[in-house]
């Protein structure tokens, strides 16, 4: 049996696989038969040791001076993240962001159809955003079971975001994307994916001021820059 079956992957290792996922697409779009761990690495922006640690949990230890074969390293990764099928998702909440999202193409593209959007906004029932009809929020069940739907989006205000989970959870979602920025408190064996787009520009931010020497610092009772000489 394979390594990768009878142990569990770190979660640091799974949140990379994506990653070197899309990277080895791209090479393999580029007519690239195989790839050093070296070369996958500064691709992906880690060092070469960790990609062969990461990857050697999914069994596969590449050929000393060839490499790793991109197509079957493409096919490994694929089975391991469970995308040899598709995972219909269901957005909670129609607002802008819902909006935007069931309108990505990139979900469809990439095995995860939206087989639903509920709000409980009436002006917003039965409106349709990415070709998709928005229902209310009564027929979660309904779609849930329609679609054997077992990944939940929420894309509410932070004060509707635990009552979407719970409804989510209720209805037989085990895993939930969470894009409104608060804690969710869900049973053991859900899993919650927290996406903060203000945590992710902070960290950015961080980047940028490494950039710039540490000369940019905010100034006190204000919410602004200011560069010193």
């Amino acid at each position: 049996m394979s390594p990768h079956r009878t142990r569990r992957i770190p979660e640091a290792t799974v949140a990379r696989l994506p990653v070197y996922l899309q990277l080895l697409v791209e090479q393999a779009e580029l007519g690239i038969d195989s790839i050093s761990s070296d070369g996958l690495a500064e691709l992906a922006g880690v060092n070469a040791a960790k990609v062969r640690k990461d990857l050697s949990y999914l069994g596969s230890y590449g050929t000393r001076g060839v490499g790793y074969e991109v197509d079957y390293l493409v096919y490994q990764i694929r089975r391991e993240l469970g995308l040899e099928h598709e995972w219909p998702v269901v957005i909670v909440g129609a607002g802008n962001l819902g909006q935007a999202l069931a309108g990505y193409g990139g979900f469809n593209e990439r095995g995860f159809p939206v087989a639903g959007i509920v709000d409980i906004d009436p002006a917003k029932v039965d409106t349709v955003v990415g070709g998709v009809r928005v229902r209310p929020l009564a027929e979660l069940a309904q779609i849930v079971s329609a679609r054997d739907v077992s990944i939940g989006v929420v894309a509410t205000p932070p004060a509707a975001a635990q009552d979407a989970a719970d409804k989510l959870v209720k209805v037989g979602v085990t895993s939930i994307l969470n894009f409104a920025p608060v804690v969710l408190s869900v049973p053991a064996g859900v899993t919650v994916r927290k996406v903060d787009l203000a945590v992710e520009l902070q960290i950015l931010s961080y980047h940028e001021q490494r950039r710039a020497g540490g000369s940019i610092h905010a100034v006190p009772g204000t919410n602004h820059r200011s560069a010193t000489a």
